[in-house]
């Protein structure tokens, strides 16, 4: 059996998605036999300009092997994305010319990654499983102008109409895609598959003694340290929040935010208008690093644009920092609301861009931290991927079942 793996981001890379698939990749190659081969697609690392690891173009492994597509030097702007992906999709379709594959799998964070992983599969006549972690056709009229999202619509929902109706499976990384995706296609069977909680974060929450579990509480007089780790885009909308929140909190709180995106730039001049001297901006690090940052902070904080699509996704940031046992300070609506008030203890949730309703939020929080050996239970990643991947391995097999019927 050969499978052919796509994704745009894998790692070294930083990405939500590259997480995700490596994760996934382990659970298949446990489940699969021996003279099964993975081919993996991806590109050289390129999430961020400020961070930069090295990979090869090619890597090999027992029963999988990665291949890497250079891309040329872009920004985070829709024109330098598009090139990219152009390049590495015909990085794709070049790399599988002359190979046959049982089965296609595509993880899409965009639109035109679902797309190719379709256009590969009836290629190869394959069955393909794809992996929604997005809702592009929903979001782009948050998040482009209006006169180009209008333009484009009718094109990219017909292209979606054409991606879904590909795939043998679809898997829906965000139960809050369910009401869009159930209404524009129904009576399909949608898998659950949410992200979770990464190895190198189980280790501080499964402490040997219960006196492990709880930091002394900070006195009043300490300043708190809050942090953010991830992009800083438009879909997260820090300029449209934090230039007035670290405002309100001068002298009680300071905060670190660690990452790169569109609206940095943007985000660091608004701090300046606004004279704020408790925000420190960090270019973005290792996995490792950025677990000792989330270690020394008191509180971490997250934040989504006040846009109606983003209503129904939920961030992979509330598992990892969840799981530290961290208090989590949220500006999310929705089902990322509903899903951090119904699974994780000492969170606030505050409406999106509302510094009001942020600072009566964090009044509600209990700056200690405390292990949510529940919530680790019910979200491990390898437990999640492990379900994933007989979901995943069960498609090849139903597609010779109904071949044969």
């Amino acid at each position: 059996m050969r499978i052919l793996f796509l994704s745009f981001y894998y790692p070294p890379d930083l990405s939500a998605g590259s997480f995700r698939s490596v994760a996934l990749v382990r659970a298949l190659l446990e489940r699969l036999p021996q003279d099964a081969h993975i081919d993996v697609i991806t590109t050289l690392p390129n999430r961020y300009s400020t961070f930069s690891s090295e990979a090869p173009v090619r890597e090999e492994h027992p029963r999988l092997t990665v291949h890497r597509v250079a891309l040329p030097a872009h920004k985070s702007g829709m024109v330098d994305q598009s090139k990219g992906f152009l390049t590495y999709a015909r990085g794709a379709l070049a790399l599988c010319k002359g190979k046959r594959y049982d089965l296609v799998y595509a993880t899409s964070g965009r639109l035109l990654s679902a797309s190719l992983g379709a256009l590969l599969a009836r290629r190869h006549g394959a069955p393909l499983y794809l992996d929604i972690r997005d809702i592009f056709v929903d979001t782009m009229k948050d998040v482009l102008p209006r006169k180009m999202a209008w333009a484009i619509k009718p094109l990219l929902s017909a292209l979606e109409r054409w991606t879904v109706g590909s795939a043998r499976r679809v898997n829906l990384v965000s139960p809050g895609f369910l009401p869009y995706f159930e209404a524009r296609y129904p009576g399909r069977d949608w898998a659950l598959f949410s992200n979770g909680i990464d190895e190198e974060f189980l280790l501080d929450v499964e402490p040997a003694s219960e006196s492990a579990q709880f930091d002394p509480p900070p006195t009043s007089e300490r300043v708190l340290d809050v942090v953010y780790a991830g992009n800083m885009g438009e879909g997260q909308g820090l300029h449209a929040i934090l230039p007035a929140l670290a405002r309100r909190f001068q002298g009680r709180l300071h905060f670190r935010l660690v990452g790169d995106g569109g609206r940095r730039a943007q985000l660091e001049q608004a701090l300046t208008d606004a004279g704020c001297d408790n925000v420190t901006l960090l270019d973005p690090v290792k996995r490792t690093e950025l677990i000792e940052l989330y270690r020394a902070a008191d509180v971490l904080f997250l934040h989504l644009n006040d846009y109606p699509a983003f209503k129904k996704v939920l961030p992979s940031k509330l598992f990892e920092y969840a799981a530290l046992g961290k208090p989590v300070w949220a500006g999310v609506g929705g089902y990322a609301a509903r899903f951090v008030e119904e699974h994780i203890d000492n969170a606030a949730v505050f409406a999106p861009c509302d510094v009001d309703d942020a600072a009566r939020a964090f009044e509600a929080l209990n700056p200690v931290t405390r292990a949510r050996p529940d919530f680790v239970a019910r979200f491990r990643r390898d437990v999640i991927m492990a379900r994933m991947s007989r979901d995943v391995l069960s498609i090849p097999g139903d597609t010779q079942n109904k071949e044969t019927d």
